[in-house]
């Protein structure tokens, strides 16, 4: 698919952050079905697909990435649960269907068609790696529903700089 631009209005979510190394990013999404039980225990209000967001970036140490899943309104949390909001603004974005194996290539192919677009992101280059304003992998397929990993629907939404 081609990638495009949408505009995203703010969106409350409750979120589980991790510091970690790239093996290790099963420890991450393993956060999501507890989260979702939690959330519906409380009665909160699910609005959408449940995602990754990428904080910081550094592929050769760690990543700082976060399980989160969007609601209306947050309930109240204890650590490490955190509630906070995915910024407004344009993001670049491309859908993909197939394995999340694949996702390397389909950012890859994102970044490349941003930078001949012209296109800034909003990102900041630290010591500790590359701090992203939003990046995130919207998991639209539920494995429950849809045990082939090959047919699952993955939207990425890339914050571009203001």
């Amino acid at each position: 698919m081609q990638p495009t631009i949408v505009h995203r209005d703010e969106q409350p979510y409750v979120g589980r952050r991790e510091s970690i190394a790239m093996t290790e990013f099963a420890r991450v999404a393993d956060h999501l079905p507890t989260m979702f039980g939690w959330l519906g225990e409380r009665g909160a209000q699910i609005t959408g697909a449940p995602f990754f967001r990428y904080r910081t970036i550094d592929m050769a140490a760690e990543l700082v990435v976060e399980a989160g899943i969007p609601v209306a309104a947050p309930p109240q949390v204890d650590e490490p649960t955190f509630t906070d909001t995915l910024p407004a603004g344009r993001y670049a974005t491309i859908t993909h269907i197939g394995h999340p194996g694949e996702l390397m290539a389909v950012t890859a192919k994102l970044l490349d068609w941003a930078q001949r677009e012209g296109l800034r992101w909003d990102v900041t280059q630290t010591p500790e790696g590359e701090v992203w304003g939003c990046r995130l992998e919207q998991m639209m397929t539920n494995p429950a529903e849809e045990p082939d990993m090959h047919k699952w629907e993955t939207v990425l939404l890339f914050r571009l700089a203001d």
